[in-house]
C-alpha cells in the first residue's frame, strides 16, 4: 500500500483544514517546500499535493511551490486544485508531476474528462472524489452537488480510469478513524480501480486496517503534523 503524505497549500504555506472547512484552519509549516524535503529524508516516495488557492480560485495559483518540490526532490507528486484546462495539464505533466487530481471538472464537464484521459493517457489521472456522505463536494469542499459517488465513478470506469482518490469529509482532520465501510464499498464495486483513501487516518492501526482492507494507497495528513505518527513508523506498514 502506498502511504502519501500530504501538503495543503493556502498563502504559500503549509495547513490543515478540518472537515474541508476553510475557517478552520490550522497553519503548521511556513515552507511547503521545506516539509516535502523533510519527507523524503524519511524515505517516503510519494507526496499528496493541493493548491486550496486553486481550488478556490478555480485556477492554479502556486507555481512556484510546485516547481520548486519537483525541482529540490525526487517524490512522485500527485497535484489537484484548480486544474481546468489542457494548457495547466501540459505544464504539470512537463514539470513532472506523477499524477493530477481531477474533481470539479469530472462533475462539471465529463466529457473533458475523458477526453484528458485519451489524450493524456488514464495513467497519469486520478479521480478525485470529495464526498459528504455519499454526495460530491467540488469547488475546495465548497460546493455541494447532488452527484453521487458511485454514479460520478461510473460514469469514467469505461473510459480507461484506474485511480480512484475518495476523501470522506465528515472524517478528514477529526482523528478518529476512516471511513472503512465506504472504501469496503468502494472495492467491492470496481474492483479494478486503485483506490486511494483519504480522511480521518489518525494512526498507525488505522493505516493498518486500510492496508487489509487492500486499498492502493492511502493519504495522511493532519496525523503527522500533530505528531500522532512519526515518520519513521510509516516505512514499516
Amino acid at each position: 500500500m502506498r502511504i502519501i503524505p500530504a501538503i495543503d497549500i493556502i498563502n504559500g504555506k503549509c495547513v490543515r483544514l478540518t472537515q474541508g472547512d476553510f475557517t478552520k484552519m490550522k497553519v503548521y509549516h511556513d515552507d511547503p517546500v521545506e516539509m516535502a524535503i523533510e519527507f523524503e529524508k524519511a524515505d517516503l516516495e510519494y507526496l499528496h499535493l493541493i493548491d486550496l488557492d486553486g481550488a478556490k480560485k478555480g485556477e492554479v495559483v502556486n507555481w512556484k511551490i510546485i516547481t520548486d518540490i519537483q525541482e529540490e526532490t525526487a517524490l512522485q507528486v500527485d497535484f489537484g486544485g484548480g486544474v481546468k484546462t489542457d494548457a495547466e495539464v501540459e505544464q504539470l505533466l512537463d514539470l513532472g508531476i506523477s499524477q493530477i487530481n481531477v474533481g470539479s471538472i469530472a462533475v462539471k464537464e465529463p466529457d473533458k474528462f475523458i477526453g484528458w484521459l485519451k489524450k493524456f493517457g488514464s495513467e497519469n489521472f486520478i479521480l478525485s472524489a470529495d464526498v459528504k456522505g455519499e454526495n460530491v463536494s467540488i469547488n475546495g469542499w465548497l460546493e455541494s452537488t447532488e452527484f453521487r459517488l458511485f454514479d460520478l465513478v461510473s460514469q469514467f470506469a469505461d473510459h480507461g480510469l484506474e485511480y480512484l482518490t475518495v476523501t470522506d469529509i465528515a472524517t478528514d482532520g477529526m482523528m478518529k478513524g476512516p471511513n472503512f465501510g465506504l472504501y469496503r464499498k468502494l472495492k467491492a464495486k470496481f474492483p479494478k480501480l486503485k483506490i486511494i483513501a483519504s480522511g480521518g487516518v489518525s494512526s498507525i492501526d488505522d493505516l493498518k486496517e486500510l492496508k487489509y482492507i487492500n486499498v492502493f494507497g492511502a493519504i495522511v495528513g493532519k496525523a503527522i503534523y500533530e505528531g500522532e505518527i512519526k515518520l519513521e513508523q510509516l516505512k514499516n506498514i
